[in-house]
């Protein structure tokens, strides 16, 4: 182990939608110390959310990244040092403790709760995805927000990232013909022939609206949406009766939601007697609005 902690500070707020090399500044401080009810822990693993570009200017589900603060990240790492009863050299643990080597903890985080140590047959990638809160989206999401049954069309955007990709596994665990929307051949080939979908739609290729119409000729019935802006648009309009649309993100408009595209087929909800409804998640998955059914 080093004395040395290396951070990455948020130095500015992007201007693009994608962040520059120069948003951000390197710091090098010690490693900190622990009092009694805490440990320190070595991240291993960093994730990369899209959340994360949300955080950087705009007001979400907590406040934005502060300028010269560390940026914010959920991480994976192992406890190297503890004085905290719940946790001993060795453990792992995942939490939102962000852009830097080493981080301390008293056992609660701020998005996640109460913090637990992972069981040991469980290693950081997965924990970070499939266990994290990516999984947890996307089940949630499909099963408590969509409510699929037998016989249902479901239709997920971003389906070959973070989470639409664990959704659409899950739909077709569940025997579900599931269409997976992806920017690509490449990668609406890998959500066809790797991942066994029902159809795949390449957004960048073709008209997404008329693509669905095509391949749902009997109308989506859980529409799951990670992208916004078009993307939802795209799904409003091909909505079967009775359809749950299921609001997990709006990737289309992190860095910039004032430029988001008009949504103009919300009527939809009303013709065909549907519901939207947004969540989200941490270790547990809080519904942000009920409305009624």
């Amino acid at each position: 182990m080093t004395d040395i902690n290396r951070q990455w500070l948020l130095k500015s707020r992007p201007q693009a939608a994608l962040p520059e090399r120069s948003d951000f500044e390197r710091r090098d401080v010690p490693i900190p110390t622990i009092r009694d009810g805490e440990f320190l822990l070595r991240n291993r693993w960093l994730s990369c959310d899209p959340s994360q570009r949300a955080w950087m200017d705009s007001e979400t589900y907590i406040r934005p990244v502060g300028l010269g603060e560390t940026m914010r990240s959920f991480t994976g790492g192992e406890v190297v040092e503890s004085r905290h009863p719940g946790f001993k050299p060795g453990d792992l643990v995942t939490g939102t403790f962000d852009w830097q080597d080493y981080a301390v903890s008293d056992g609660h985080d701020p998005l996640l709760g109460k913090l637990t140590p992972l069981a040991p047959d469980i290693d950081l990638p997965s924990a970070l995805s499939l266990f994290g809160i990516t999984g947890l989206t996307a089940y949630f999401g499909l099963f408590d927000v969509g409510r699929p049954v037998e016989g249902d069309t479901v239709a997920v955007s971003g389906a070959a990232g973070a989470t639409g990709v664990i959704a659409v596994q899950l739909a077709k665990a569940k025997g579900l013909r599931t269409i997976g929307i992806a920017g690509g051949e490449a990668k609406c080939r890998w959500l066809r022939e790797d991942l066994g979908l029902d159809d795949a739609v390449d957004y960048k290729a073709v008209d997404t609206m008329a693509a669905l119409r095509e391949k749902c000729p009997d109308g989506i019935h859980v529409y799951f949406d990670n992208v916004g802006g078009e993307m939802l648009d795209a799904g409003l309009a091909n909505l079967a009766p009775g359809a749950r649309v299921v609001l997990s993100g709006a990737i289309s408009g992190y860095g910039n939601f004032a430029e988001m595209p008009v949504i103009r087929h919300y009527p939809n909800l009303i013709l065909k007697k549907a519901r939207m409804e947004v969540f989200w998640c941490s270790t547990t998955c809080h519904a942000a609005s009920r409305p009624s059914r």
